[in-house]
């Protein structure tokens, strides 16, 4: 679904999430530090879009995708689906759950079992979560490969036979069996080559159209986010700073992380080229970020009150959503560092 297309049914929803990661010390292996891979974060996904996360490596996004899917738990906050505390359920329950949350991880090389054939891999989810003849497995396996453009001469082969585009067309099947509502896409298209890259966002956008499908579409490349998200947000080590509409963002950035981000896009048109904003300093340790707004060290705007209070993050323009002291009516008259 294009950027622009309102949507009012909210699928997932989180408040205040957190996830921390102990770093063992000493010889008993005590925790002394932690990684703060997310902290405190909320938003929500609307049905049938397509959020972009997007940051530098190793600010979250991947640890978020997994959390909104209970693959890894949170230490805190809440979670909803269709308004249900995911939270609160029961494994058995959330087992029954996930045929409506699937995940399409990065590698397509390891994220296949090389030692099963492609009907055992996109039809294992039909065994596991539901009761089927194997001629009804088989034509269920036939149509899913169709939908992502495989065949049946595919059935019988092993992911080493296959190129990595068709690899990941696997893994979409795969995700698909169960008829989900929401997918996370993890990076998938970062390890194929450029112009299968195209192919496979075209792929997903029609499904997304066919299927009524939500993705959570999580990438660095900024370019990509824009082909494929109706909204965007941006992290910072553990933080999601800046949530808008996808061409609003790249039109009107308004946190100078995002600002700094979209700078280094490439253009093929010179006369649109702007100033690349050159970040100064190195991302901070998520075990031991700054006080305040953790994108102060970095900051070219920074006030005397960042370094001592963190900013929430607050719409500021009808669905734009920023993190910063820069943007809040208090911060107006505070001249800057």
């Amino acid at each position: 679904m294009k950027a622009g297309t309102e949507i009012t049914n909210i699928l997932i929803q989180t408040r205040n999430l957190r996830k921390y990661f102990p770093i063992k010390a000493g010889l008993l292996g005590r925790a002394g530090t932690f990684v703060r891979a997310i902290d405190d974060v909320s938003f929500s996904m609307n049905a049938g879009e397509t959020l972009g996360l997007v940051g530098e490596s190793g600010c979250g996004k991947t640890t978020l995708g997994r959390v909104i899917l209970r693959l890894i738990e949170p230490d805190s906050g809440e979670m909803y689906y269709e308004g249900r505390n995911l939270l609160e359920l029961s494994r058995e329950e959330m087992r029954k759950m996930r045929g409506e949350m699937q995940i399409v991880f990065q590698d397509p090389y390891s994220s296949l079992n090389p030692r099963m054939t492609i009907k055992n891999i996109v039809g294992e989810p039909f065994i596991v979560h539901q009761s089927m003849s194997r001629s009804d497995v088989r034509e269920r396996v036939l149509e899913l490969l169709r939908i992502v453009g495989l065949d049946e001469q595919h059935l019988n082969r092993y992911p080493h036979e296959f190129s990595g585009g068709q690899r990941q067309r696997i893994a979409i099947a795969r995700a698909l069996a169960l008829k989900p509502k929401l997918i996370v896409l993890d990076e998938p298209t970062s390890s194929l080559d450029v112009s299968v890259q195209a192919q496979m966002l075209n792929m997903l956008m029609d499904l997304q159209k066919w299927l009524s499908l939500t993705y959570l579409f999580i990438s660095h490349n900024l370019s990509v986010v824009k082909h494929i998200s109706s909204r965007i947000a941006v992290m910072y080590v553990g933080k999601i700073v800046e949530i808008a509409d996808s061409k609003e963002l790249f039109h009107n950035p308004l946190h100078p992380y995002a600002e700094a981000l979209l700078s280094a896009i490439l253009t093929p048109d010179a006369g649109a080229r702007k100033e690349r904003i050159i970040l100064t300093g190195e991302v901070p340790s998520p075990s031991e970020p700054p006080s305040g707004c953790r994108f102060h060290p970095r900051c070219a705007y920074r006030m005397s009150k960042c370094a001592e209070a963190e900013p929430s993050i607050e719409d500021v323009d009808d669905g734009h959503y920023v993190a910063c002291f820069l943007r809040s009516g208090s911060a107006a008259s505070e001249t800057a560092a």
